[in-house]
């Protein structure tokens, strides 16, 4: 019996990395994919759709009301008829448009009628990529389940240097087949993420708590979900998109995610992102504390939290067969994530420098050090939505076998 070839769908719109797109197609092509393309009007300044044609052996799609192309192929069936759909580049327009739902052209009717998965290939200018708007709209994306190739720092074509560049059809397409053949990885596993900061109440308008905003906790779960498995969010009190492709158990306090936590297994993997409050207050006022004019501050008493990562490590019928937890360092960052390594008893860490001046805490980027019992990486910078994506795969390839 005849395997019909994968099929994707690539939206090129209009940036200058557009160029590349026919080498992508040949790649894509060369690799045994069915390639057809959808072109905007910007995506036309930069490359021609005979050249795609070309390339792509199949029609070239520009016009949503295009009574030929409606009565050869149909938007809602050219959405559905691949198998994976591709944005190449992805300009901060577009992307705008996606995370608002625009349908005011073939390109974004089609990614809105779709039911299939999506990747984006970002591409533009450092100053764009880093505006606000073009970071909340990625959240709101990768929220959704779109998946991220890049962008990549270098050089760009406005003579600037930074991050912003289209990754190299070569990445692309290795990633695309990466995706299509072994996307799915851990399909069958349950991973539980925990995520956030935890609120201890001091009475019930004053608490103990931390600036974790959840970013990086949410796009594990993201990320893991993406590779197939079936993911709970444990989260303490965050402003962060919820995931659509996750469980989300919302709890405030350290003991309330212990007990969510624990309710979820047995899981497969767990990873402890989140920062939880080492203290709370002993005895919790029941009215607001009142401040007295000529009266001494009270007296806090605290007592320590339950420990999750060490519970979730300690050994046992239902400890996960992979627990990783984080070190949110000041100073000594390896050092100390070595000590709490083996004071948890967990099988990985990941160490980061939450420093003030290094704006990891609430910010889009982190760098962060994996540390298991083999050694410790040293990872770039990266954004954390990236940070969540390589940890994911790195889990995927140890449930594999394939890494310690």
């Amino acid at each position: 019996m005849l395997v019909r070839p994968k099929r994707i769908l690539l939206i090129i719109s209009g940036g200058i990395a557009a160029y590349k797109t026919p080498d992508l197609v040949r790649r894509l092509k060369g690799r045994g994919y069915s390639v057809r393309c959808v072109l905007t009007q910007g995506g036309a300044k930069f490359v021609s759709p005979l050249t795609l044609q070309a390339v792509s052996e199949d029609t070239v799609y520009q016009d949503l009301f295009s009574l030929n192309d409606e009565n050869q192929m149909g938007h809602i069936q050219l959405s559905r008829d691949a198998d994976l759909l591709v944005v190449a580049p992805a300009t901060a327009n577009i992307m705008a448009r996606m995370a608002q739902g625009h349908a005011d052209d073939l390109a974004t009717t089609v990614l809105l009628a779709t039911d299939k998965p999506v990747m984006i290939a970002p591409s533009m200018n450092v100053r764009m990529w880093d505006h606000a708007a073009t970071r909340e709209n990625l959240q709101t994306l990768t929220s959704r389940g779109v998946v991220v190739i890049g962008p990549e720092q270098g050089d760009m074509a406005c003579g600037e240097v930074g991050m912003g560049r289209m990754s190299e059809p070569l990445d692309i397409a290795a990633t695309i087949d990466s995706y299509l053949n072994d996307g799915r990885p851990l399909q069958g596993k349950r991973a539980l993420v925990t995520s956030g900061p935890t609120f201890e109440a001091i009475d019930p308008v004053r608490f103990i708590g931390n600036r974790s905003s959840g970013k990086q906790g949410h796009a594990i779960a993201t990320a893991l979900a993406e590779l197939g498995a079936e993911t709970i969010l444990v989260s303490g009190p965050s402003h962060q998109p919820l995931p659509s492709c996750v469980s989300v158990v919302p709890v405030e306090s350290a003991r309330e995610m212990l007990t969510a936590c624990q309710n979820e297994l047995p899981v497969d993997i767990a990873v402890c992102a989140a920062a939880v409050s080492d203290w709370r207050a002993a005895d919790a006022a029941p009215n607001k504390i009142k401040k007295q004019v000529g009266n001494a501050p009270p007296t806090l008493n605290l007592i320590e939290n339950p420990d999750i990562l060490a519970t979730l490590s300690a050994p046992g019928d239902k400890r996960p067969a992979l627990v990783v937890g984080f070190a949110a360092e000041t100073e000594d960052v390896i050092a100390n994530g070595v000590g709490k390594l083996e004071r948890k008893g967990c099988d990985w860490i990941v160490a980061n420098n939450v420093s003030a001046d290094t704006g990891t805490f609430d910010g889009e980027f982190n760098t962060v050090h994996l540390i298991t019992r083999a050694g410790t990486n040293d990872w770039p910078q990266m954004s954390k939505s990236d940070v969540g994506r390589r940890l994911a795969q790195r889990i995927a390839k140890h449930v594999a076998g394939d890494v310690k």
